[in-house]
């Protein structure tokens, strides 16, 4: 059996690779029972480190395509806000819904309005709509992701009900709004006017009752499934909630005896393979298969997103590196650096016990090798 000794628990330890081996999910038609959208990293060139490997990142949207999932593109997961700026995420969107095997849906938002300034309402609505017109142009749907110009400048509940009441009368299609906690971006604390999220979710649901016909769905991303699962129940008819709890999903996904969560996650990113074959196990009623395939994911999960939580790209991209979808462990703005190598040799053991390694011979060269920069012996 294959060996390695990782830095867990803060000393060294000898861990024995998973038997069972890796989970092997074929390609598939997206789920049926389900709407699925996996939020997808980027993949730079390490000698360019401010530039996209394009063929790279359409690679992997191709492997979550050929699993059945939906495409979330330039979103959070891919950096925007955090390294991916509009005018490479307007290019990445361009390229990624020409090549699209499947659905995709795009973030639009608001950050090309230069940060330090307090831009009028008006101005928050041009941004928000050039954005929106780049990817209904290019073929995709619109997720309006929360923008912190508008947490910056918005007053009152009533400039979020402006800003997405002209935003969704004015697209070709149903969007998917995106209500991102603080723990994911601290510069969205009190989006949708208040810091009670009993209030925010009662100004946002105000907003999907005005608009229902113009949404398809909301995403909320706020490590809460009761939060969650209370908005669900009062969503009007026909909008979808997606859920973004990357701590419970595989509870929310599979749902009560009053409804179910679809899913918008960026830990799918990661899990594809066992997700797929949990989602094609739920089509089928399978609620056995469902929870062994997921249940070991969701350690995985919980550590990759723990505090704090905006570093869990940094878990994604290493998960990619291990599985080798990208040839080296580099990130936009440096990002690879933002976890500890105890925290990443964590992951590795809980990819393992997951059945997520897909080629344990070369994760574990590379877990090697990571660990011989680090200086720790293997």
């Amino acid at each position: 059996m294959s060996k390695i000794r990782l830095p867990l628990d803060g000393q060294p330890t000898e861990y024995t690779l998973n038997p069972a081996g890796p989970l092997q999910a074929d390609p598939c038609l997206p789920p049926t029972s389900r709407k699925v959208y996996a939020a997808a990293h980027v993949v730079i060139d390490p000698l360019k480190p401010e530039t996209l490997d394009i063929e790279a990142t359409l690679a992997f949207r191709r492997h979550l395509w050929s699993l059945g999932f939906g495409v979330a593109e330039a979103m959070d997961t891919a950096q925007r806000g955090m390294g991916l700026d509009w005018a490479t995420a307007k290019e990445l969107i361009r390229i990624s819904a020409s090549e699209r095997t499947g659905e995709i849906a795009c973030g639009a938002n608001t950050d090309q309005l230069h940060p330090e300034t307090l831009p009028s309402i008006d101005r928050i609505l041009a941004a928000y709509e050039e954005q929106c017109e780049a990817i209904e142009a290019a073929g995709g749907r619109v997720i309006l992701m929360a923008s912190r110009a508008l947490a910056k400048r918005a007053t009152s509940p009533e400039d979020y009900a402006r800003v997405y009441g002209h935003l969704l009368r004015n697209l070709k299609q149903p969007a998917i709004l995106h209500w991102l906690g603080d723990a994911f971006d601290p510069q969205l604390k009190g989006y949708w006017g208040s810091a009670s999220i009993d209030q925010a979710m009662e100004t946002c649901l105000s907003i999907i009752r005005e608009n229902s016909s113009h949404i398809d769905g909301i995403k909320i991303s706020l490590l809460d499934k009761q939060q969650e699962i209370k908005m669900r129940r009062l969503l009007p008819q026909g909008v979808r909630m997606y859920t973004g709890d990357d701590f419970d999903y595989a509870e929310l996904i599979r749902g009560d005896e009053q409804g179910h969560s679809d899913a918008l996650l960026g830990i799918f990113d990661g899990i594809a393979s066992a997700a797929s074959l949990a989602l094609r196990a739920l089509d089928q009623g399978d609620l056995t298969t469902y929870e062994a395939l997921l249940a070991p994911t969701v350690p995985l999960s919980r550590h990759i997103f723990q505090a704090p939580t905006y570093f869990y790209k940094t878990g994604l991209v290493f998960l990619a590196y291990l599985n080798g979808h990208q040839k080296h462990f580099r990130m936009l703005g440096g990002q690879e650096s933002a976890r500890s190598i105890t925290h990443l040799a964590k992951l590795f053991v809980l990819a393992d016990q997951a059945r997520l390694l897909r080629n344990p011979d070369l994760a574990l060269h590379r877990m090697k090798l990571l660990l011989e920069l680090a200086g720790v012996e293997a």
